[in-house]
């Protein structure tokens, strides 16, 4: 069992940074592949960002050079740095994890994950 816990999400202003952690407890083997998502009502949740266990990252064509995925040596904390936000960034934003017995191409498919965070708010005024 993986038990993901978010926080860092807030209200920014459009151009300015935040940074979202996500600490993972109990089952580490269980989150080999780590992703952010993002949801705002009405719309489907959708990939943001994924990372392997080995450090390879795959991001959605929108945050590409803005925002970063990483997580730390031990792989128990993930972290997300969104520089230069926009408004269009606002949105309910989860951590997800699972073991990865995939083809990371699809590191950005919700249907791929088995663990998720109870999400944190990221609002960007312009």
């Amino acid at each position: 069992q993986v038990r993901l816990v978010e926080a860092g999400g807030g209200s920014v202003q459009a151009g300015e940074s935040l940074r979202l952690s996500c600490t993972v407890s109990e089952d580490t083997n269980g989150a080999r592949v780590m992703a952010w998502f993002r949801q705002v009502p009405g719309k489907e949740r959708e990939g943001v960002a994924a990372i392997a266990y080995n450090g390879r990252t795959t991001y959605v064509d929108s945050v590409k050079g803005r925002f970063a995925i990483s997580r730390d040596r031990a792989k128990t904390t993930l972290r997300f740095q969104m520089d230069k936000l926009k408004p269009e960034d606002t949105a309910m934003y989860y951590c997800a994890a699972d073991e990865g017995t995939w083809n990371f191409g699809e590191a950005l498919s919700r249907h791929r994950y088995k663990y998720w965070g109870q999400g944190t708010q990221v609002t960007v005024s312009s």
